[in-house]
């Protein structure tokens, strides 16, 4: 019986995703306030570098892995213009640039605020919820595939990053913004403040403090930037770059599929 990581705990491997999905079930209804609160809203800025980075163009066709509340997908659907148009072929909304934004998520009480908001702000986005290890979509689909915050929950992280090679086209590019190994005079305070300040926050306003310290877990077991570059190779990414943000605490890796 194949064990995993959930955290600092080892787990069966089928045990994992469901593990994961009720921890986000608890935190769905607060995960956005819990966000701006743990990193003084310094969330808001890296995903704005990411988008940046990106910069997805009218007519491109993006795919949102981990979307959760929708803050990527939103942006990459206003940059493409679509989701104010017609539904086109597929259930994609399509604006009259052809292009497409998907929104995914394995927990469907994320997908689900992230559905409304964006409803809310005027875009008709698809939205699907499917696992990263096995895609619902065709080889060579899409121009850019993001995933942020949400790699690291996966079980076999190398097995999803191949998915995500699959569902590119040559020369398309994925995303991964993630939390990191941080610069090594940053490591005590942010340990401190990982273990003890956070889940004492969760408990606080999300009235859950076990899913926030399996968070700042989850975040000491993802590989480094090093690593996780590696495994993008392996995957089939010929050229990646790495930006650390916030002296490593962040990181975007950034992959071209060969």
């Amino acid at each position: 019986m194949a064990q995993t990581h959930f955290g600092y705990e080892h787990v069966d491997e089928r045990d994992k995703a469901a593990r994961v999905r009720g921890v986000f079930d608890s935190v769905a209804s607060r995960y956005d306030l819990m966000n701006d609160v743990l990193s003084m809203g310094l969330h808001r800025a890296w995903k704005a570098y990411a988008v940046a980075v990106a910069d997805v163009r009218p007519g491109q066709k993006v795919l949102d892995i981990a979307g959760g509340t929708g803050d990527l997908a939103l942006a990459f659907a206003k940059a493409a213009q679509v989701g104010r148009g017609e539904t086109g072929g597929g259930g994609a909304a399509r604006g009259g640039s052809g292009g497409e934004v998907w929104l995914t998520d394995i927990n469907e009480a994320m997908l689900q605020r992230g559905r409304d908001r964006a409803l809310d702000a005027g875009f008709v986005l698809p939205t699907v919820v499917c696992d990263a290890e096995k895609l619902p979509f065709a080889d060579g689909r899409f121009d850019l595939v993001s995933v942020a915050f949400g790699l690291r929950n996966m079980t076999h992280k190398e097995a999803a990053l191949a998915e995500m090679a699959r569902v590119l086209r040559p020369g398309g590019r994925l995303m991964v913004l993630e939390f990191s190994k941080p610069a090594g005079p940053l490591q005590a305070p942010y340990d401190f403040y990982s273990f003890k300040v956070m889940p004492l926050l969760g408990r606080l306003i999300a009235h859950d403090a076990d899913s926030y310290r399996y968070l700042a877990e989850s975040i000491r077991m993802h590989p480094d930037q090093g690593a996780l570059k590696a495994m993008m190779k392996a995957a089939g990414f010929g050229h990646v770059d790495v930006h650390n943000l916030a002296a490593g605490i962040v990181a975007l890796h950034v992959g071209v599929k060969c």
